[in-house]
């Protein structure tokens, strides 16, 4: 185990700003704006920002107060922070991140959260340090087995797990490799991960609106996930050598998967999701995430059952419709927020941090 601090070449910034101050814009038809992808005029702002007033090494350094450290496992680096609490009995809570994620989507719950529980902070392989990776067959469950062991390496014998997007189905996948999780905390569950439509019969009040916004995702918003799924490499040329197209990738997802009352144009703060666009650029995380996509969506067993409690926290942009992912209604942990989305850490950190600390009270 070695320690880590993030460090990018000035070259690296410099060549960055070149790119975005002579990126070759594409003409937009008259009042398409949102309707088609990513509107030019608020991706033009957002890029013109980047390029001239978003400081990098601002964000670096405030990353970098993070201990952070990388391991080896089967010759893949696995970048991670490692927070202790001052509890020396405090229960260890790893957290997950996801697609279009990074580990720095966690940066304002990891010291309120230090305050309960010894707090591990993995990136996935192929996601920002954790990289680049070298060969086939990094997907969820090996993912899984490179975060156990991330924890025995600490020490940790047992844990939580806060997570969600693919961050879910590594929970998942580290529970059923033995009895260390003690529980799993999930957040943004949708009725069923990637089919659809559902029915709206028997759906009342919010439950009819999350229907809706679910239908509508699946109609006309997993075209991402399609190609990444079945195309990597053809995209992930696109998204290795311009910034500008690997920023439009990531930002409608935070745009459409946010809070819809959000006032940021792009669903979350603008440097926040610049800084991680920009931790995706520097390490050529574009590519490698698309791949990451490809190898576990066709990898069997990645959407198994979860072997450990699990609770949920439905955010207000979320589909999660109980009567259908709970029809028993057996889910001891159910929780619905009128605010956030997909991305609660960023959104609505204090509702989160709440949350996690309620459900694992009685786990510790």
């Amino acid at each position: 185990m070695e320690n880590f601090s993030i460090d990018i070449p000035q070259a690296d910034l410099d060549d960055l700003r070149t790119r975005l101050t002579h990126t070759r814009w594409p003409r937009e038809l008259p009042g398409n704006g949102w309707t088609r992808g990513v509107a030019l005029t608020e991706l033009r702002e957002l890029v013109e920002y980047w390029a001239t007033e978003y400081d990098w090494r601002a964000a670096e350094a405030s990353l970098n107060k993070f201990p952070q450290h990388v391991v080896d496992f089967q010759g893949q680096p696995i970048h991670f922070v490692h927070v202790r609490s001052a509890r020396e009995a405090a229960l260890p809570l790893l957290l997950i991140h996801g697609w279009p994620s990074t580990f720095a989507e966690f940066a304002d719950v990891i010291e309120p959260l230090s305050r309960d529980f010894h707090v591990v902070v993995p990136t996935i392989p192929g996601f920002g340090f954790s990289g680049p990776v070298t060969e086939n067959g990094w997907e969820v469950a090996r993912t899984a087995e490179a975060f156990a062991h991330v924890m025995e390496q600490l020490g940790y014998t047992r844990y939580g797990i806060q997570a969600g997007d693919v961050g879910a189905g590594i929970a998942g996948a580290i529970s059923r490799l033995g009895d260390a999780v003690v529980a799993m905390h999930v957040n943004g569950p949708g009725p069923h991960p990637f089919g659809g439509p559902v029915s709206l019969d028997g759906l009342t009040g919010k439950d009819v609106a999350r229907a809706e916004r679910f239908n509508a995702f699946v109609a006309s918003g997993l075209g991402y996930l399609q190609v990444q799924a079945t195309r990597p490499k053809t995209v992930g040329y696109a998204l290795n050598d311009s910034p500008v197209g690997q920023l439009a990738w990531i930002a409608e997802k935070y745009r459409e998967w946010s809070d819809p009352n959000s006032p940021h144009a792009f669903g979350i703060d603008r440097d926040a999701l610049l800084t991680i666009a920009s931790i995706y650029w520097f390490t050529q995380a574009g590519a490698s995430s698309a791949e990451y996509v490809y190898e576990s969506m066709n990898a069997p067993g990645t959407w198994a059952a979860a072997a450990a409690p699990t609770g949920f926290a439905v955010f207000a942009a979320d589909p999660g419709i109980r009567s259908i992912v709970d029809p028993n209604n057996e889910i001891e942990h159910w929780v619905e927020y009128d605010a956030g989305g997909h991305f609660p850490a960023i959104e609505v950190p204090d509702l989160l941090v709440e949350d996690v600390r309620t459900y694992f009270s009685t786990r510790s």
